[in-house]
């Protein structure tokens, strides 16, 4: 085939009409144009929003969930720009696509409807920020932490290093603990049961250096100490203490838990267990009438 045969079969090819929208015609070159100038904002997007969450925003000392969202919402911005960028250079009348959108929601809008309350619960997250990146939450019976948001999910790292995606409906129309929110701090109880025939002064001092030998219990606010209930054992004593971060909760029980153990042997103050008594009466004589068998 010939140089100039070859160029205008490709001339030709470019130029085939696909389809007509709104008396516009859509070419095989419309059509690559607009998946390049797609392409080139979704990778525009994504590098702005590196860019901004890398070292940009990191200069003005906001704290992590406010990068996150200000990156988030400049790459969606910039993705939406593109979109409407593409569709006018290649020819596209944006009011021929109203129409179009139009008939159609009325026939898939149903079939829609999680995904546009998910979008806008997206957003609603992101200007809101009821919740952030890095933040400590539990949604659904869920624990675990904020990784990523996502203008209809948002993913969740539970304590056992496992993905779980979220819809963020669940954030908006549900009830959200959010340990994290504000403040790190955390109120930590300790309960544990002390003998009756124990020293309650000991055991109020011995609680009381528990919570003192801890590096990581804050100074302020002070522990307490709590005789909160009579059991059927035991006195049941409460130790509230404050930690430094929710997300170490877990570690700092187990902590204080053994040192209570040490303290408590240290100064030999018994932990009981349950007890039962078991009394056993004597028989009792039942009178009975025996009956003779008849033939």
């Amino acid at each position: 085939m010939e140089p100039d045969e070859l160029l205008s079969y490709l001339g030709d090819f470019l130029t085939l009409e696909i389809f007509n929208l709104q008396g516009t015609p859509v070419t095989v070159s419309s059509l690559i144009i607009f998946v390049l100038f797609i392409s080139f904002f979704l990778f525009l997007g994504a590098l702005t929003r590196r860019f901004l969450q890398g070292k940009f925003l990191a200069r003005f000392n906001l704290e992590a969930g406010l990068v996150y969202t200000l990156s988030r919402i400049s790459q969606y911005i910039i993705v939406l720009v593109g979109f409407l960028i593409s569709f006018q250079f290649v020819g596209i009348d944006l009011t021929g696509f109203a129409v179009v959108f139009g008939l159609l929601s009325v026939g898939i809008g149903f079939g829609l409807q999680n995904i546009t309350a998910n979008f806008i619960s997206g957003l609603i997250v992101m200007f809101e920020r009821p919740i952030t990146v890095g933040d400590r939450v539990e949604v659904a019976g869920i624990e675990g932490d904020i990784i990523e948001i996502n203008i209809r999910s948002t993913k969740v790292r539970t304590l056992n290093n496992i993905s779980i995606i979220v819809p963020n409906t669940e954030f908006v129309s549900n009830n959200v603990v959010n340990y994290s929110h504000g403040d790190p701090t955390f109120r930590l109880d300790i309960d544990v049961g002390v003998s009756y025939s124990s020293d309650l002064d000991i055991v109020l001092k011995a609680l009381d250096e528990v919570a003192k030998d801890h590096p990581k219990i804050l100074k302020a606010p002070k522990h307490q100490v709590h005789l909160r209930n009579f059991g059927d054992s035991s006195w049941d004593m409460q130790l509230r203490v404050w930690v430094p971060n929710v997300k170490e909760r877990y570690i700092l029980r187990n902590e204080l838990n053994q040192a209570i153990v040490r303290k408590f042997k240290k100064y030999d103050i018994e932990i009981p267990f349950p007890q039962r008594d078991l009394h056993v009466r004597s028989s009792i004589d039942v009178p009975f009438k025996q009956v003779e068998a008849k033939t």
